[in-house]
This record gives C-alpha cells, sequence and structure tokens, in this order.
C-alpha cells in the first residue's frame, strides 16, 4: 500500500520546496506562526468573543452554502434524477390505494433507520465535540428494552407505541424466562443502524488524508499534522500514547483489510488515526469502508449491545441496588430513588398510556433528561466554534497566499 504513493510523495517534496523558496525559507520561523494562528484560531470561542465567533460563524456558514450550490449545479444531473425520484415517491405517497400500508410500513422503517443513522454520524464525524449518542440514546433505549423484557417476560411489544412507549403485551407471557438472544434480535435493528452511521462518520479524516497525499498540499489540520509528525519521529517514541499510535498505523498499513477490522470491531479511541492512515496510504475506499462498516455496524455493535443486555439484565440490576443500599451511613438514602424508579418502570409497563399511571418524576429521570439537554447544547456551541474557527483559517490561508504574490 505504501509503495502507491511513491509519485504522490515526490510530488509533495517539489511543492514543499518550491514553498520554502518563497517568502518564508526559514521553516523554524513558518512553523512557529502557523503555531501562533492556531492558538489564534482557538481562543474564537463564544465564551471570548461572542461577537467576533457569531460573524465569522454565520460568514462560515454561507461559503458553505455556496460551496455546496456550486457542487449541486455541476451535478445538476443527479439532482433532476432525486426530484425526479421524490416527485414519484410522493405521488406514491399521497394516492389511495392497497399500496398505502406498505407505504406507511416503509416510512415508520425508514425513519426509524435514518434516526439512529443520524444519532450514528453525530458520534464520530467530529462536528465540534462530537456528541455521545450511545451513553445518551442507543444505551439507554436497549436498557429500557432490556428491563421491559424481563418485566414483561417478553418482547412482542404492542406498536404503536413501541418504539415511543413501552408496555407489556396483552397476551399472557409463556412460561420460562425471556432469552438473551430474543432481546439482542429486538435491537438489532437500531443498534447496526447506529453502527453504520459511526462508519459514516469516520470518512471524513480518510478523505482528507487522501487528498493531501494525491494533491501534495499540506493541510493545516492539527490530527494530520500530528501524524506526520509521528511518522517522523516513530523509530524515538517512547511514552505509551505514541506507541499505541504506532501499533494503530502498523496494523492498520501492513495488515490491510483484517487490520483496519481489527480496529474498527473493538472501542478504539484512535481510530481516526486509522482513517488517516488509510488516506495517507491510499488505501482503496471499499477495503476501508468495508472493514469500518462491518466491524463497528456488526462486531463492535453486537459487542456493545450484549455488555448492555447483560448489566440490565434483572438479577444483576437487583444486586446492584442491593449493593447501594449496603454502603454504609448513606446507602439507604442512595438506594430508595433507584427503588422508585424501578417500581415506576414496572408500573407504566402494565398499563396502557390512557390509564392512571402515577405521573409524579423520579429525579434519576430529571436528572438524565438534564444532562442530555446540556451535552446537546455544549454540542450545538462547539459546532459554533468549530465553524467560526474555520473560517478564520480561511483568512488566515488568505494572509499567506497574498504575501507570497508580492
Amino acid at each position: 500500500m505504501a509503495e502507491n504513493g511513491t509519485d504522490c510523495d515526490q510530488r509533495r517534496t517539489g511543492m514543499i520546496k518550491e514553498q520554502h523558496n518563497g517568502n518564508f525559507t526559514d521553516s523554524s520561523l513558518l512553523g512557529e506562526r502557523k503555531r501562533r494562528d492556531r492558538e489564534e484560531r482557538l481562543n474564537i470561542v463564544l465564551w471570548r468573543q461572542p461577537i467576533v465567533t457569531l460573524q465569522y460563524f454565520f460568514l462560515e456558514t454561507l461559503i458553505n452554502l455556496k460551496e455546496w450550490t456550486i457542487k449541486l449545479w455541476h451535478r445538476r444531473s443527479i439532482l433532476v434524477a432525486f426530484l425526479l425520484m421524490l416527485a414519484v415517491l410522493t405521488a406514491t405517497y399521497y394516492v389511495e390505494g392497497r399500496h398505502q400500508q406498505y407505504v406507511r410500513y416503509m416510512e415508520k422503517k425508514f425513519f426509524w433507520c435514518a434516526y439512529w443513522v443520524g444519532l450514528g454520524i453525530l458520534s464520530s464525524v467530529g462536528l465540534g465535540t462530537g456528541l455521545h449518542t450511545f451513553l445518551l440514546y442507543l444505551g439507554p433505549h436497549i436498557a429500557s428494552v432490556t428491563l421491559a423484557a424481563y418485566e414483561c417476560n417478553s418482547v412482542n411489544f404492542p406498536e404503536p407505541p413501541y418504539p415511543d412507549q413501552i408496555i407489556c403485551p396483552d397476551e399472557e407471557a409463556t412460561d420460562g424466562s425471556i432469552s438473551l438472544w430474543a432481546i439482542i434480535s429486538k435491537v438489532r435493528l437500531e443498534a447496526c443502524m447506529w453502527g453504520a452511521g459511526t462508519a459514516i462518520g469516520e470518512l471524513p479524516p480518510y478523505f482528507m488524508a487522501r487528498a493531501a497525499r494525491l494533491s501534495g498540499a499540506e493541510p493545516d489540520d492539527e490530527e494530520y499534522q500530528e501524524f506526520e509528525e509521528m511518522l517522523e519521529h516513530a523509530e524515538t517514541a517512547q511514552d505509551f500514547a505514541s506507541r499505541a499510535k504506532l501499533a494503530v498505523q502498523n496494523l492498520v498499513q501492513k495488515v490491510g483489510f483484517f487490520g483496519i477490522l481489527a480496529c474498527a470491531s473493538i472501542p478504539n479511541p484512535l481510530f481516526d488515526l486509522a482513517g488517516i492512515t488509510c488516506g495517507h496510504f491510499l488505501v482503496p475506499f471499499w477495503t476501508f469502508f468495508g472493514a469500518t462498516l462491518i466491524g463497528k455496524a456488526v462486531i463492535k455493535m453486537h459487542i456493545q449491545k450484549l455488555f448492555v443486555i447483560i448489566t440490565f439484565s434483572k438479577h444483576i440490576v437487583e444486586q446492584m441496588v442491593s449493593l447501594i443500599g449496603a454502603i454504609p451511613s448513606i446507602g439507604p438514602s442512595l438506594q430508595k430513588p433507584f427503588q422508585e424508579y424501578l417500581e415506576a418502570q414496572r408500573i407504566k409497563l402494565h398499563h396502557k398510556s390512557d390509564s392512571g399511571v402515577p405521573q409524579g418524576e423520579n429525579w434519576l429521570s430529571w436528572m438524565f433528561e438534564k444532562l442530555v439537554i446540556v451535552m446537546v447544547c455544549y454540542f450545538i456551541l462547539s459546532i459554533i466554534n468549530s465553524m467560526a474557527q474555520s473560517y478564520a483559517k480561511r483568512l488566515q490561508q488568505k494572509m499567506y497566499s497574498e504575501e507570497k504574490t508580492k
């Protein structure tokens, strides 16, 4: 794989030499200036420079809209075909007929899948700080289904209201305990769609590194520059973090498809480095994306799903609540809200939505709802900051090009 980029390396070397023959002959001064520029950009945040940040955010948004409009215009044949297909689907949706039952079913499944794919993309695409949607959405959903399955001794929850609300089915449950496989099958679709979304979100680092390698340009991206510095100092790396990054890079580069699959199949905070490595060494797109999709949407997702289901199985939850009560002094007071919450969930599972279900709110659910709101708001703020810093980088790059032309 490394041999595929030999020509690109030669072009890259030539462009770097031409750049150094210009105004910035001293590479150390150039590096120092880029470092100061990065520090200046990082100071453009809402809590330090709110007016400048909002101004840059709106300008960056307008530039992105303009760029997307131009790209759509250049691909207008694809756009026209998409609009025609959308018109046909709209007509099919509104015209009455026997097909409407299938239309409603497909509509429900499409939006359900799109919801989880979107959450998966938000979790890994790198917008702002990234939104931890597994902890906030998918994990609690799997936990709710698990608790309900053990309480109802069934996973045949009536639809509707499932998945908006889980209630036990009217028919009597079969004898015997609910199987682990039944719960896994119940949440397989949403879990796999979320995993597919995380795989899609890993594509930007791959495309960025691939474009930089093919063009010979040096993108002002911190992760990519860190990757190149790591390659330069590979033999002298001593700390654990650097050795771990090198191990990921070597595994992906030398093993190929199965190396990428191994990195994608386990919870791995360094997987962005695998995407950059694959792009830098010109690994074929389908080799990278295929291994990432299988690893994240199938293997890793089943590992995470199994962990959540086992953790929230009935006997484990009861043992955890008992252990909380055994804590000296504060145990009983901490145990009480957990018991109240579990009891409230059991009551809801055995009542219809229009029945007299107690409406009292437990402080645990209240705290979780507020945590979700805070994290989503911080995610939105981080996107605003990130886009404002992208516009600041545009201005700095414009200054570089103007100085070179003088």
